[in-house]
């Protein structure tokens, strides 16, 4: 079997090529892989190098949205995952345009070669905004789509463009949508390596409002177990929610990254609030768990210090990224 993997130099899709290629997924032990990817800011070939020699692996760098160069690979793969995206809300507030062609135009010109080659899986990893925001409770996978930011709204745009590929043409397309993701390789503009470079580094941290947005921490390598049981078993049409159980205000989450990089308070600068900042995310996992047995497996704690300590010693890693982030 050979699997497209689009945005397979990003943080999370790395990953989950890495996980792949290492044996961590049974049913892809002797699977190749094409790793698709436009190296943006956050697409790293650095995040590949630990697979770099596998003659399992081919990287092609090139853009989703160019239609030639897609249709080429599809016609040489048999499943798909769709990682590639702009994934950044404070940059989607800024700067809509991208987000609206890589997520939605790039999402709609990989299912079209999808169909016209036959690929007999389609895997959409999504996101939990989505939803919107929600006071109480957890997020079914039916649960209506309200999106607030650009960036929400363009990947709910790609979902429901998926779903109509499903429903109107049967292209074999399943849905995951994921929590907050942390772990090693993450670009460091999004908050905890951005907290935890800035701490290392003697600098300040920058805390929304009062701190009070909740979210679900998902460690990355629990999100892509979860993909790959969704990959091998979820069903055609279908989404699946994806979480790791451990809610926390951005407050809280503050706390224990101050307290892991040996800092206090008097780090923090409290700034204006995100535009539309949602209050809350949750999502109830239940599907995935009944029907594929998926369940979060990375305590919250040892991520966390797992994580930091990644950090401490990769600099040479995410010097370089940092410099030239904005």
């Amino acid at each position: 079997m050979r699997i497209l993997v689009t945005g397979g130099a990003g943080f999370i899709g790395s990953h989950y090529v890495r996980s792949a290629l290492a044996g961590d997924y049974a049913e892809l032990a002797d699977a190749d892989v094409v790793v698709l990817d436009k190296l943006t800011y956050a697409g790293n070939q650095a995040n590949l190098a630990p697979v770099a020699d596998s003659p399992r692996l081919r990287f092609v760098e090139g853009d989703i949205c160019d239609g030639p160069t897609v249709d080429a690979l599809m016609a040489q793969v048999d499943q798909v995952v769709h990682f590639a995206a702009e994934s950044h809300v404070d940059r989607s507030i800024v700067g809509p345009g991208d987000f609206v062609v890589t997520n939605v135009v790039g999402t709609q010109t990989l299912l079209d070669a999808a169909l016209r080659h036959e690929v007999e899986r389609f895997v959409l990893v999504s996101t939990d905004e989505v939803y919107g925001s929600i006071e109480q409770g957890s997020w079914p996978e039916d649960h209506p789509l309200e999106p607030n930011s650009p960036y929400s709204a363009s990947k709910a745009s790609g979902d429901l463009l998926a779903r109509a590929y499903h429903r109107t043409h049967g292209l074999p397309v399943v849905i995951t949508r994921c929590s907050n993701n942390y772990g090693p390789y993450q670009f460091p503009e999004k908050v905890i390596p951005l907290f935890v470079t800035n701490l290392l580094d003697g600098l300040p941290v920058p805390l929304y409002g009062e701190g009070a947005n909740v979210r679900d921490w998902l460690h990355v390598d629990d999100h892509c177990r979860g993909i790959e049981l969704v990959r091998a078993g979820g069903r055609a049409g279908e989404v699946y929610n994806i979480g790791g159980g451990t809610e926390l205000t951005n407050r809280q989450l503050t706390k224990l990254l101050l307290e892991a990089c040996g800092a206090g308070w008097d780090r923090v600068e409290y700034v204006a609030d995100r535009l539309g900042h949602d209050l809350r995310y949750s999502v109830d996992i239940t599907k995935i768990s009944t029907e594929l047995g998926y369940a979060p497996k990375t305590p919250f704690d040892q991520g966390l210090a797992d994580t930091v300590a990644w950090y401490r010693a990769n600099r040479d890693w995410w010097e370089p990224l940092k410099h030239g982030s904005s």
